[in-house]
């Protein structure tokens, strides 16, 4: 039976879910019943990974009152663990987060859970408080870019005209930005210079528009964190669902791009992982996952 996410809804779900949070969260720590709560609970968002009729993970959101979102008390079976499972949880309630309005999540995160958080594209921001003598972090990620949308679009218009002049394949292929708010980027290219002998887009440009788009995302986190990277391509896969036949796009945003950009200030190059939808006339027909790295620019010699 395959894993589903529940939200909690009657007698018995609390009282299970309460249950698993202690268990997990409380209990190794010789913390009585009831210290798995506090005085949120009402004004939150919770979520539950079942395996059939067992409960398997928890997590719980709720919003602050600076554009921002707390996630809190998550845990996952240890038994399940391995299996991505806190990363599906986490961005369940990012989903969430953006529905409410909300730009950033944050969270506090335990010393060695830092780089599971880091992969997911949280970076450490301070010392939080410790908890049960073990030392916490406080953790932040972008869900929407700060910047207006006249912000927004100057900077597409200068990414536009910079692929152009720097990768003639781009303008070969028509390829434009058409929108990005922040948090989704959505590019496309016509088919007529990119049609293949069968009428449908040729896989080549399919792929370069996949590729295109994910490296776009990447560069604009980049300008409005005021980060100076090297951008390239390390791995690329994509799978060809269905011919591309009109209107070509590709869209991509911030809850798929997956890497820590601020260790570029900490003298590290960095990586993310950004997942790209192909559409033909708002229709998938290809999944495209670009595993990017942001180099330092090399020191003039």
């Amino acid at each position: 039976m395959a894993i589903r996410m529940h939200i909690p809804r009657n007698d018995a779900d609390w009282q299970a879910y309460y249950q698993f949070r202690w268990q997990q969260l409380r209990a190794p720590w010789q913390q009585p019943l009831g210290s798995e709560r506090d005085e949120l609970e009402h004004q939150s968002h919770h979520r539950m990974l079942m395996d059939g009729d067992r409960l398997i993970g928890v997590a719980r959101l709720h919003q602050l009152d600076d554009g921002k979102a707390q996630v809190r008390y998550m845990a996952v079976d240890p038994a399940y663990q391995g299996q991505q499972l806190g990363a599906r949880l986490l961005t369940e309630l990012e989903q969430q987060a953006l529905a409410l309005g909300c730009s950033q999540v944050v969270l506090n995160a335990r010393d060695t859970a830092l780089g599971f958080y880091q992969r997911l594209g949280y970076s450490m921001q301070q010392e939080a408080a410790s908890q049960f003598g073990i030392a916490h972090y406080r953790m932040q990620r972008y869900l929407r870019l700060p910047g207006s949308a006249e912000d927004w679009q100057l900077r597409c218009q200068q990414l536009q005209q910079n692929w152009h002049q720097q990768i003639p394949l781009s303008r070969f292929m028509q390829l434009e930005i058409v929108t990005f708010d922040g948090t989704e980027l959505c590019c496309q290219a016509p088919l007529e210079p990119n049609i293949n002998l069968h009428g449908t887009m040729f896989a080549g440009s399919l792929y370069s528009l996949a590729t295109l788009t994910g490296w776009g995302l990447l560069h604009l986190q980049l300008q409005a964190l005021s980060i100076q990277a090297d951008l390239v391509l390390a791995d690329g896969h994509i799978r060809y669902l269905k011919p591309m036949q009109q209107t070509p796009q590709a869209r991509c945003s911030m809850l798929s791009a997956k890497g820590d950009l601020s260790v570029l200030n900490q003298g590290r190059h960095a990586s993310q992982r950004i997942k790209v939808e192909l559409l033909s006339a708002d229709k998938v027909v290809a999944l495209f996952e670009g595993h990017y790295k942001a180099l330092l620019p090399r020191r003039a010699q």
